[in-house]
């Protein structure tokens, strides 16, 4: 699997670390910075990784920070972009399982190098189910192309408004 890969100077320890565990496992890395500790600004180097797995040219991406917040909305401001903040394995799972997450956020202030490692391996090891998640993903996408007035506007198909939509 190829993977894209970035993180500002808080998360540059924890992205050196994940590149080897996934360089070790037989994957393809793409890093795209930053490669100093001198204070760095995450939104260009977050775009970059996020921007990459859009376009395809990776199957998915990593994004790191001090607390990986500020990594994921700016990740999930790019279009096709399903950024998920996991600092555990059952997060990880859901991510993946439900939501077809794929980038991945994570803090370096929040987990571990191991236990990034155990999350990193459970998010790129869980398939994503489909099934009745099929439709919220393709509601999000329609979401996303309103927002960007490639859309109609109006409700989600299969939504009323003012509706819960609990399931």
């Amino acid at each position: 699997m190829k993977i894209a890969i970035g993180s500002d100077h808080v998360g540059l320890g924890l992205k050196n670390y994940l590149v080897e565990c996934l360089k070790r496992r037989g994957h393809e890395v793409d890093d795209h910075g930053t490669h100093s500790d001198q204070r760095t600004d995450y939104p260009p180097i977050v775009e970059q990784v996020a921007r990459t797995v859009a376009r395809g040219e990776a199957d998915r991406g990593i994004v790191l920070g001090g607390s990986g917040q500020g990594e994921q909305i700016t990740a999930n401001k790019v279009r096709g972009i399903r950024a998920a903040l996991c600092h555990d394995v059952y997060l990880a799972r859901m991510s993946r399982a439900h939501n077809d997450a794929n980038v991945l956020a994570m803090g370096a202030r929040v987990v571990t190098p191991t236990i990034a490692e155990t999350v990193l391996t459970t998010w790129l090891a869980e398939p994503y189910e489909a099934g009745r998640h099929a439709r919220r993903i393709e509601q999000i996408a329609e979401l996303e192309a309103r927002e960007r007035g490639t859309a109609p506007t109006g409700p989600l198909p299969g939504t009323r408004p003012g509706a819960s939509q609990h399931a």
